[in-house]
């Protein structure tokens, strides 16, 4: 068992704020655990809308949970979003008896659905799967390998752990997302998918997966967005500075978990990993996801342009931006990009993570550290540390 006391703490200062919070994620990265772990699924104030006895008892909403009191947990929400103007009205009375706490699998529908109907009367707190602080810096390895979803992490071994990869994409493409209303084929969302895990780390460019396909440019446009709004996909923006340079402007692709990364590829362990063309981009997409789980920020980017300069990820923090290069290199060394992006995007400071073990500076603004640091949760770019 996995300690995820953080993200507990998260969820609870949430509902100290708000009377109410949406909790999003992939299915199976541990959202009904954590809200077991604050109301007991034998609560009558908890509502699992995949138990028949659940989904009977809110057959009349509005009888059910206008006279509760306390925390309310209403998992899989998505399977009934008529809730979502009941809730509005209960979190909208004077006296508030109770607190919501509202679990769903991230789809467009459920996030436009609750944004439109609780719009300023709830706070929003995504999951995804184990990060290092969670697991430490001796998980990386495995935790690269397999992803982080817990029940592919936690297999008992390789094959174990691949089983559970393919049995979940089947079970996203076959029966989750045709119950949110998609109305694609499995069978070509798939083929999509592993399309799309070779292009992992570049930018997008609709024309050749459409003509791959045999499909139209908007078609595959609205398959990534539907990977995307699954929380499969990483769509990572381009940031534009005012340069006198052609800047690339459409987003970098990613597959946010690399345990379904590598499923998509073929890649059936570690040996096979190393020896892959893609092992490089992998690692990038790993990396990243880390600093997303454990940097704080108010909006991601990646900056590039048409001569090859290109910084792999940026951190807004209301008006400061902060950069991060991914190199997977024994000693990664000063760049043309780290040379010249500080001054010309107004970076205060750039953290080159590498898969080594020592800390190094490249500039006064600029210094390698390795990945494994994230695992103890620090900040890379506040006071107390060597960039800031």
């Amino acid at each position: 068992m996995v300690e995820r006391q953080p993200l507990l703490s998260q969820i609870q200062t949430a509902l100290q704020r708000s009377r109410g919070v949406v909790l999003t994620g992939p299915r199976q990265c541990g959202k009904t655990t954590l809200a077991r772990e604050l109301l007991a699924p034998d609560s009558v104030n908890y509502f699992d809308l995949e138990d028949p006895a659940s989904l009977a008892r809110l057959d009349e909403p509005m009888t059910a949970l206008q006279a509760l009191q306390g925390l309310v947990v209403i998992d899989e929400v998505q399977r009934r979003p008529e809730l979502f103007p009941v809730l509005r009205v209960l979190l909208d009375r004077k006296a508030a008896p109770a607190h919501f706490l509202v679990l769903g699998s991230a789809s467009g529908d459920l996030l436009r659905q609750s944004s439109e109907s609780l719009a300023g009367r709830v706070e929003y707190v995504t999951l995804g799967g184990f990060s290092l602080p969670e697991l430490g810096a001796a998980a990386e390895s495995r935790l690269w390998l397999r992803g982080g979803f817990p029940l592919s992490y936690l297999a008992a071994n390789e094959a174990d752990s691949a089983a559970w990869r393919r049995d979940f994409m089947r079970t996203l493409l076959e029966r989750e997302l045709p119950q949110w209303g998609v109305r694609v084929s499995a069978t070509a969302l798939r083929r999509f998918w592993t399309m799309l895990a070779h292009y992992h780390g570049q930018t997008w460019n609709a024309a050749e997966p459409a003509r791959a396909l045999g499909v139209s440019e908007p078609t595959t446009r609205h398959y990534l967005d539907l990977l995307t709004d699954a929380l499969m996909v990483r769509q990572l923006p381009p940031w534009h500075a005012n340069l006198g340079k052609r800047q690339v402007k459409a987003p970098k692709v990613y597959v946010r978990d690399s345990g379904l990364l590598h499923q998509l590829l073929g890649i059936d362990g570690e040996r096979a990993l190393l020896s892959h063309p893609k092992v490089g981009a992998s690692w990038e997409g790993f990396a990243i996801e880390q600093v997303l789980a454990t940097q704080a920020h108010d909006e991601a980017f990646f900056w590039a342009t048409h001569q090859g300069a290109e910084i792999d990820l940026i951190l807004r923090r209301g008006d400061r931006l902060f950069g991060i290069e991914c190199k997977r290199a024994d000693a990664p060394r000063m760049t043309a990009s780290l040379r010249t992006a500080p001054a010309d995007l107004g970076l205060e400071c750039v953290a080159v993570l590498y898969p080594g073990q020592r800390r190094y500076a490249l500039s006064d603004a600029i210094e390698v550290v390795p990945l494994a640091e994230l695992a103890e949760a620090q900040d890379l770019f506040e006071a107390g540390n060597t960039l800031a």
